[in-house]
């Protein structure tokens, strides 16, 4: 925790706003999805499919493939619990419908389902949306099935990421977000086993990039490969881009998260 804590005191001295950037493809995104404050009417799907989560008091026998949660050390938990502390918050949800509405990504991969929160959010900010999300843990890949039935666009797989993954890199995503393993050399692994499914517009979406110091490790090796051109870092989460028309930079924006 001393870590994040000294990582977010550099992060907010070094980092802007809209104002500090003139890159205009970055600053239409910081306009028009990030500070977008518009009110809209999914906001209460995405707050209801969280908030069911957060009553459920069922349990749940969680095998975790990757670094797990840091307040919960035993394998039976309560839904609630996991949605309290492995779920993503409902202002970054929020925010990845925003990102998925902005983009309106074709194929879109997720590597780590957990309840669905984040999933749920992506097909909602594009319902036209392919979603392929993956969870290792069996009994927690079961629940959230259940819980997406309704979305057909959304297909689960269950098993280990470095399994899954050779088998989905013949296509192309427009949207990647990494949520499922907060290791060093798994997060490095993931990234280079799909970059052959980039294309000019994809972005990847890396969670937690200051989680420990092998997170944030493999967040500077990975804005440095040549085929990264923009990175823009909200302490949270870190954003990579592909665009070819783009000069090499990367961007610390602060986003109310």
């Amino acid at each position: 925790m001393l870590f994040q804590l000294i990582q977010y005191i550099k992060f907010l001295l070094k980092s802007t706003n809209q104002h500090g950037v003139h890159s205009p493809f970055v600053y239409d995104l910081i306009t028009k999805c990030f500070y977008d404050k518009t009110s809209y009417t999914e906001y209460n799907a995405i707050k209801v499919y969280r908030s069911k989560l957060l009553q459920n008091r069922n349990t749940i026998q969680v095998n975790d493939l990757g670094l797990g949660s840091r307040k919960t050390k035993t394998n039976i938990r309560l839904v609630n619990e996991i949605a309290k502390t492995s779920g993503t918050t409902l202002k970054r949800s929020k925010l990845l419908f925003r990102i998925s509405k902005y983009f309106k990504p074709d194929q879109v991969l997720e590597l780590g389902t957990s309840l669905g929160i984040a999933t749920h959010a992506l097909a909602t900010g594009n319902p036209k949306a392919n979603i392929t999300t993956i969870e290792g843990c069996p009994e927690i890949a079961s629940f959230s099935k259940k819980q997406l039935h309704q979305y057909k666009n959304i297909e689960l797989k269950i098993g280990d990421f470095k399994d899954l993954l050779p088998k989905l890199t013949n296509k192309s995503y427009n949207l990647i977000f990494f949520d499922g393993n907060h290791k060093k050399e798994a997060t490095l692994q993931y990234f280079e086993a799909l970059l052959p499914t980039i294309n000019n517009n994809t972005v990847f979406i890396f969670d937690d990039i200051y989680w420990s110091k092998g997170m944030t490790e493999a967040w500077e090796t990975i804005k440095l490969h040549p085929k990264v051109t923009v990175t823009i870092d909200t302490f949270f989460w870190g954003f990579v881009f592909f665009r070819k028309e783009q000069v090499k930079e990367h961007f610390s924006i602060r986003v109310n998260h």
